[in-house]
């Protein structure tokens, strides 16, 4: 569960991003492993789930830091922070994220996803995969 205060919004990276809704000093805590606020998802049971359900528990979750077989979906805006190779975020640790440098209001929070899920593999955008035909982004 993220620790401090942000906001949902338009990102440059991805369809939206999360952003910082007050100023974050390098070294902060800003995340915390919480089992009991976020969702956990064994990946056997997601197996007879419809097939929407499936792709957002496959676009949105992460591998549980302890427990094989077990995924995590953020309850809060965590859940929209796209990856980034110089991230301004360390989630190493996969209990706690901290931010690397000082993120000012405003700022996307980023994290890079090959910290906390091994064989992690960037794919094709999903906004432009859904995208209607003809249909530009501004970031883009």
């Amino acid at each position: 569960m993220l620790l401090i205060d942000t906001y949902v919004g338009p990102s440059p990276i991805e369809g939206v991003g999360v952003f910082a809704a007050e100023p974050i000093k390098a070294g902060q805590i800003i995340y915390r492993f919480e089992p009991d606020f976020d969702r956990l998802i064994a990946l056997s049971d997601a197996d007879r789930l419809p097939e929407p359900i499936r792709r957002f528990i496959d676009r949105y979750t992460y591998p549980h830091p302890g427990e094989a077989g077990v995924v995590v979906l953020d309850a809060d805006n965590g859940r929209h922070m796209n990856h980034s190779e110089t991230p301004n975020t360390d989630f190493r640790d996969a209990i706690v994220g901290r931010a690397i440098r000082d993120i000012a209001p405003g700022e996307e929070i980023t994290c890079n996803y090959a910290e906390f899920e091994p064989g992690f593999v960037m794919l094709a955008s999903m906004v432009a995969a859904h995208r209607p035909a003809g249909l530009a982004l501004h970031a883009e």
